[in-house]
């Protein structure tokens, strides 16, 4: 008497490719992590796709965050009269651009990514979840060389790092899931409608006048219920009290919020992202 049967997919070697209906949804998970050095691949060839043939390379990263760190300062330091609590102006404003900048450029390379990579896609099958993550890893290489650049400015002004800093990477983690969760969404949706091309740019740029970058959201007490419907006003504080330390309060409510709202559009975003999939090869 015979034992019980295998299914093929059972019972083939480990490096043997199985093509049977239903098979990419159902080990499409476990596929992320098979298809890990293409994620790799791609994080690299985006990070030297980005510094290639550039005189400045990397201080291309610092230009951006120190040109609007000497702005805001000058225009809500100066004009406005805006306290900082107690900490030199420029470490205020730049310790609000290092969340947003790392947001914002996840945001934008992640939106782009499908279009970016039509040719990849239309050819070979992977999970394409990997290519709007793989485009954080760009936006991560340029924060750690702003947040090395907040670091030299710190210790130069003399404020030493406190144990706060312990808790940045979790804060670190909050913007990305964000960026990762509105990215899944607007590279879904740009691949049906092109619009959200000029949609995603227009909105970074009007994020920079409704978060709190140019100032501390203490000296705005009455619009704090308002900000807070922005999800980067809770990091961007959260940031601030990990980096500045003395006299920045941490505020649980908006943090709790911007963690609650990542949560929402990762998991609405990954689900829409996997229901439009199986039609990206098609449309794109």
């Amino acid at each position: 008497m015979s034992g019980p049967t295998q299914s093929p997919a059972a019972s083939a070697p480990q490096d043997l490719l199985i093509i049977e209906a239903g098979r990419a949804s159902a080990h499409y998970w476990s596929d992320l992590w098979r298809y890990r050095d293409l994620f790799r691949f791609l994080t690299l060839r985006d990070i030297k796709v980005r510094y290639k043939q550039t005189v400045l390379g990397v201080g291309w990263a610092l230009i951006q965050p120190v040109v609007t760190t000497i702005i805001f300062t000058f225009v809500f330091g100066k004009l406005a009269g805006m306290s900082a609590g107690g900490v030199p102006y420029p470490l205020l404003v730049l310790a609000g651009l290092l969340p947003w900048q790392l947001f914002s450029a996840a945001l934008s390379g992640s939106s782009a990514s499908l279009i970016s990579n039509a040719n990849l896609i239309s050819k070979v099958y992977f999970p394409r979840l990997i290519i709007p993550f793989s485009a954080l890893g760009v936006a991560t290489i340029d924060f750690l060389v702003v947040l090395a650049l907040y670091i030299c400015a710190s210790l130069w002004l003399g404020r030493i790092p406190s144990w706060h800093w312990a808790l940045l990477p979790l804060f670190i983690l909050v913007a990305l899931t964000l960026a990762f969760g509105a990215g899944a969404w607007f590279t879904a949706l740009t691949v049906k409608y092109r619009d959200f091309k000029y949609i995603v740019p227009f909105l970074v740029q009007v994020g920079v006048f409704v978060s709190p970058i140019g100032f501390s959201t203490g000296v705005v007490p009455r619009w704090r219920s308002l900000l807070d419907l922005n999800p980067m006003t809770g990091v961007i504080d959260a940031f601030r009290w990990c980096l500045l330390s003395d006299g920045q309060p941490f505020d649980l409510q908006g943090i709790s919020l911007s963690i609650a709202i990542s949560a929402l559009l990762t998991y609405s975003g990954v689900w829409y992202f996997r229901r439009m999939e199986r039609t990206f090869a098609d449309v794109i």
